[in-house]
């Protein structure tokens, strides 16, 4: 019997989708050359076409890998301030694309400050767009690549297929490499990821805080005569699982009413982990309940912030402390969000395609005839 394998071949879309993912007008050449900020032991500098040489702090690294031996461990610090912390046996690659990074093997960890343009790092057959996130992430020789966001949120794409996923903070995916094929987002303790080496053994992020935010959000769940279980009380609900939809939308928005922007991305994770059946509701009340600011809608420009007027950062923070606390509910809250205020669809960004996978292959004979039964002489 004679067969083929017909599949739409995304990798082209997808990539260029996934780069649409980050925002626009940036410096190319901000990731062309990094700076050698910290070297543990046993760490080289492999230039191109040339022979490998021990690296030195404060030394500038371009067009060139970095290697570091068992037990050794580096980083580097971009133009932009972007931070990559490489760990023990890992291959980087500095200057390799426009705000793209290549992970050749091992373990490492990147921290992109927020408003510096993004970027994208390559982990094989993976890759991910970073905005304003940190993550840590390990390339196994097997071809396993395992990718942990501790803040923030990335959209990662297995290019093969197409398939497009949103990693929101507090959240691990893993790629298989027998099946090529990204798993499903795992929730993770970010609190004991910060005992890897990457975090403690460096000095401070310049995103603890943030990190410590989600940490925080992981552990807020709704308690017995919380403010939450209180706000349910007064609408007349018995409590919060037993509250009707509008009961509990009714007692958070009175929580929304009494908070600032800073505060809603932990208010929106509590109520989100207590009715996981609301959440793509909670969050556009949350979004919602804040006033655009100005006339025309939603500021990104945090110097517009006056009183309760929410801007582009804090309503990113809602989005992705709903979707870590719900990941089976991104597309609904993204199309919620985006349905009950068209305004924000600078400020909000889904992974493209909307975290669908797209079926890889339809095997189907050139001649269907030949397995058709026997049709009787």
């Amino acid at each position: 019997m004679n067969t083929q394998c017909r599949f739409i071949s995304l990798v082209a879309p997808v990539a260029l989708a996934l780069a649409s993912w980050l925002p626009g007008g940036v410096a190319a050449a901000d990731f062309e050359e990094a700076k050698v900020t910290q070297v543990v032991q046993d760490v080289k500098v492999v230039p191109t076409g040339a022979s490998a040489r021990p690296a030195a702090v404060n030394e500038t690294v371009r067009g060139a890998a970095v290697q570091t031996g068992a037990q050794s461990r580096s980083e580097l610090t971009f133009k932009d301030q972007t931070i990559t912390r490489l760990g023990e046996k890992t291959i980087f690659n500095v200057g390799k694309g426009a705000r793209t990074m290549e992970m050749g093997s091992g373990q490492f960890l990147l921290y992109v400050p927020k408003k510096a343009g993004g970027a994208q790092i390559k982990m094989g057959p993976v890759t991910a767009a970073i905005t304003g996130t940190t993550v840590l992430g390990n390339v196994s020789p097997s071809g396993i690549v395992e990718f942990t966001v501790l803040e923030g949120g990335s959209c990662i794409s297995a290019c093969r297929f197409g398939q497009s996923i949103f990693v929101p903070a507090g959240s691990m995916v893993v790629y298989d490499p027998v099946s090529m094929s990204l798993g499903n987002p795992a929730e993770v303790d970010v609190q004991q990821q910060l005992s890897s080496p990457l975090v403690k053994d460096f000095s401070q992020l310049p995103s603890a805080g943030l990190i410590d935010e989600t940490i925080q959000n992981q552990h807020r769940h709704a308690a017995p005569g919380g403010d939450l279980d209180r706000a349910v009380r007064a609408t007349g609900a018995a409590s919060i699982a037993s509250a009707t939809p509008e009961q509990f939308i009714q007692a958070f928005n009175s929580l929304v009413a009494r908070s600032n922007p800073h505060e809603l991305s932990g208010l929106v994770a509590e109520a989100v982990h207590a009715r996981p059946d609301l959440a793509a509701r909670i969050t556009v009340a949350a979004v919602t309940g804040m006033r655009p600011v100005g006339m025309g809608g939603y500021s990104k420009y945090a110097k517009d912030f006056k009183g309760k007027e929410i801007g582009c950062d804090e309503v990113q923070a809602v989005v992705n402390a709903a979707i870590a606390a719900d990941p089976w509910a991104a597309d609904e809250i993204y199309g919620a969000v985006l349905a009950a205020a068209p305004m924000l669809a600078d400020c909000v960004h889904p992974c493209p395609p909307f975290n669908r996978p797209i079926q890889p292959y339809v095997i189907t004979p050139l001649t269907p005839q030949v397995n058709s039964p026997e049709q009787p002489q």
